[in-house]
């Protein structure tokens, strides 16, 4: 995947021999690199399958890359189908694992608990939702909720910069938005759309690539995505600040875990059937996943939790073991 895929491979290969020693010692952390497997290191074989969010994909990814480093024959499969897409394939008894950008619906619940299926949440990072503008647009120097609403609510009417602030082009704006099915574009929806709909000429995309390119190439384009998307392409597009209430305030992983970046700032998720858990392939990389999301989450540019969240974490894995 890109740059997410070459940031990966060279964190395992330099981290190849802290891996190595870790698997020899019972799996203990060195210097900041990921831990070693569990369930004593032995080896394992199977298949774990995982989808959902493109924003949860890159954490998910660089994790399996490392475990497979260790566990080699453990296939273990990640999709990206958006959050939505994730959870209709985790209710349809499809997956093991699904990576979501906003916690589960009571929708998905329901369903979920009308199938017998039960499954723990796992929240592995926090990611601050960027919005971007072309690199030549030179008259956005931040963004309102107020303006962000009349900008991306339907009302009928073809949007202008002018039409936002006084002193802007008379251009029309074009839009760049994920997909329905992503929980990015649940997020924005709850947030700043308050479920009305979003202005129809927006360009829909579950590949926040699509969005990047988008507004790349075009001055007048704006989109949202995840914070490690931006990072990834910060030279490629402007970030926006957000004045949330208290002034403008642009996405930092300082800002993010700080919670300042108001109300954009939103926790990534995984969830993990329970019934997988019994599998020890599962359970194995479950205990993975979390030992080493803290370091892998930022290495692909989102925010670690504190600490005691991740330990909550396994101690909830533990239980269900």
């Amino acid at each position: 995947m890109n740059r997410y895929k070459n940031l990966v491979i060279t964190a395992i290969m330099s981290g190849l021999l802290v891996i190595a020693t870790a698997c020899g010692t019972g799996g203990t952390e060195n210097a900041g690199k990921t831990t070693g497997a569990g369930e004593g290191n032995k080896q394992l074989s199977g298949e774990i399958k995982i989808d959902g969010s493109s924003t949860v994909y890159p954490i998910m990814e660089a994790v399996a890359e490392e475990y497979q480093m260790v566990q080699p024959d453990v296939r273990v499969s990640v999709g990206l189908s958006g959050t939505g897409g994730g959870f209709k394939a985790f209710i349809a008894g499809e997956t093991d694992m699904s990576n979501a950008s906003r916690p589960i619906k009571d929708e998905e619940k329901a369903q979920l608990e009308k199938k017998g299926i039960g499954y723990s949440e796992i929240r592995l990072a926090f990611d601050g939702l960027s919005v971007v503008v072309n690199k030549d647009n030179n008259w956005v120097d931040y963004l309102t909720i107020d303006e962000l609403k009349k900008m991306w609510i339907e009302d009928g009417t073809t949007k202008k910069w002018s039409d936002i602030r006084k002193g802007w082009p008379d251009e029309e704006i074009k839009f760049y938005s994920p997909g329905t099915d992503s929980g990015t574009f649940d997020y924005f929806d709850e947030v700043i759309l308050d479920d009305q709909p979003i202005v129809e000429k927006a360009t829909l995309s579950e590949d926040d690539n699509i969005l990047v390119q988008g507004v790349k190439g075009d001055k007048n384009g704006i989109a949202y995505f995840g914070f490690a998307y931006y990072l990834e392409n910060k030279e490629n597009v402007k970030i926006v600040p957000i004045d949330g209430g208290k002034g403008p305030v642009e996405p930092t992983n300082k800002t993010i875990e700080s919670g300042e970046y108001a109300p954009l700032s939103r926790p990534l998720y995984t969830y993990v059937k329970n019934e997988s858990v019994k599998r020890a392939e599962v359970y194995d990389y479950a205990k993975f996943l979390i030992e080493n999301a803290s370091v892998l989450a930022e290495d692909v540019g989102y925010v670690r939790l504190p600490k005691e969240e991740y330990q909550k974490d396994l101690e909830t894995l533990e239980g269900l073991k």
